[in-house]
């Protein structure tokens, strides 16, 4: 797990505590020394449960887990109402439905009260806490070239993560005190040891890709094991950070060598038998918002409602897609091309559909023929991907697996319509073909539910 996700796991961990305490200090509010027979008694302790359960998932809807959407504090206290107005009506229709589960007159009003001052109060520490240079892990970069300043850039784009740039160090001394990017270049080589002393770093990152010399091993190995310093390859400190694999840095060797845990190894036995069910369970539940779809585009434009695509899937074999068509039936007649920001060809209930990605629900019937997997790399037509892997390196590797009707690339990026596009996604499909397991699945899945219910990224 990235530096960034142990982070938000840990803050997911301690607000849930934290929002049960608010739960218990409103059940002595209002019920004073009888509360603990409420909680004991009454069964009290499993209806604060589920009160942190629902708070925890609208603050998860509400993005409040992804430290970049929140960096300036007007958009934070924002997100924090509006999580805890969804926690009060998802409540609000529970209590109606459920009555028993009430916690007793005023503690429901008192609780979600506390939770909105407490959060406000904890969220601003919090912000300040991560953001604070003293308590940031000091990173020195031992490279200086285009390849070292796109790490350095990375670092300095998420700084809610927790790593600040000392310097890069080179071999080249004209470069000594020269700005590369915002950190400078601060030493040599050949004086590794003293600047890490001198600047206090607690972790070095070795760009190999743009080195020409042989690494300085005696002095990496002695900071390593005397001084307990880490020392990573860029690679893979890029991977933790941004949660993709640079095609810039990509060494195949490195690919070749990643280990997956036993559990992981087995996971990918049984997930024929998970997709089967997960699309089994798909349709069912989505049958009425299909047929409520199909009939929508009967009635908005002539043409049928079904559409069908060649698609690229594992193994370079060719499958045809389903889905609901969205676009104009002659939308096509001049050859394929990728869809555009507000597409005039697409139909009234097409942008809807397209919005939701109710014209993606078909595709649980290829889910069940086994031509998809439910989380993989989305599908590309051939004619595109000949051109992609004339022009992308590595581009073929995302056929190594299934492909899927959601994935790391589609919850991570924004809908891609060009060759640059389709580079930054792949660097997220290749992440995921590195690292998929069943918590990266899980996680794809609720970003995947969050992303639908707020319509983002589509075209």
């Amino acid at each position: 797990m990235s530096k960034n996700g142990s982070r938000c796991f840990a803050l997911l961990i301690f607000e849930s505590i934290l929002t049960c305490l608010c739960g218990v200090a409103a059940l002595y509010i209002r019920f004073g020394v009888e509360a603990h027979a409420v909680l004991i008694e009454g069964v009290g302790w499993l209806k604060i449960l589920l009160l942190m359960v629902v708070v925890q998932g609208s603050f998860y809807i509400s993005d409040l887990y992804d430290f970049r959407m929140i960096r300036i504090r007007a958009v934070l206290y924002l997100r924090i109402i509006q999580a805890i107005g969804l926690a009060a009506l998802a409540l609000a229709l529970v209590f109606y439905l459920l009555p028993r589960l009430l916690l007793g007159r005023g503690v429901f009003v008192v609780s979600l009260m506390l939770m909105l001052t407490t959060m406000i109060y904890w969220r601003v520490f919090v912000m300040w806490l991560i953001g604070h240079p003293r308590l940031a892990e000091r990173v020195l970069i031992l490279g200086t070239g285009e390849r070292a300043v796109n790490v350095a850039r990375e670092v300095l784009e998420q700084r809610e993560v927790g790593y600040q740039v000392v310097g890069f160090v080179g071999d080249d001394p004209r470069l000594l005190g020269k700005s590369l990017i915002n950190p400078r270049v601060i030493g040599l080589t050949s004086e590794l040891e003293t600047l890490v002393n001198q600047y206090h770093v607690d972790r070095i990152v070795v760009v190999l890709n743009e080195r020409r010399k042989p690494l300085p091993l005696g002095s990496l190995l002695d900071l390593r094991l005397r001084d307990g310093i880490a020392i990573e390859e860029s690679a893979s400190f890029y991977e933790r950070l941004t949660g993709k694999i640079s095609l810039e840095l990509l060494r195949p060797i490195w690919l070749i060598f990643s280990s997956h845990s036993r559990f992981a190894r087995m996971y990918k036995h049984w997930r024929r038998m998970i997709d089967v069910a997960a699309a089994l369970v798909g349709l069912i539940v989505s049958l009425p918002v299909m047929a409520v779809t199909a009939l929508a585009i009967k009635l908005d434009s002539p043409g049928p409602i079904f559409y069908t695509q060649e698609r690229v899937g594992r193994g370079d074999e060719r499958f045809r897609i389903v889905k609901f068509r969205s676009m104009k039936t002659d939308a096509e007649k001049d050859g394929p091309v990728w869809a555009r920001q507000a597409d005039d060809r697409v139909t009234r209930v097409g942008r809807i559909i397209r919005k939701l990605r109710i014209d993606e629900l078909p595709q649980f019937f290829n889910v069940l023929r086994g031509e998809m997997s439910f989380i993989g790399p989305r599908p590309e037509r051939p004619e595109f991907v000949q051109l992609l892997e004339r022009k992308i390196p590595f581009y073929s590797q995302r056929h190594l697996v299934k492909p899927g009707l959601t994935g790391w690339a589609q919850i991570r990026y924004p809908y891609g319509a060009s060759v640059k596009d389709a580079m930054e996604k792949l660097q997220y499909d290749l992440y995921y073909i590195k690292n998929q397991s069943p918590i990266l699945d899980v996680i794809i899945i609720f970003e995947t539910v969050r992303i639908v219910i707020f319509g983002r990224g589509a075209r």
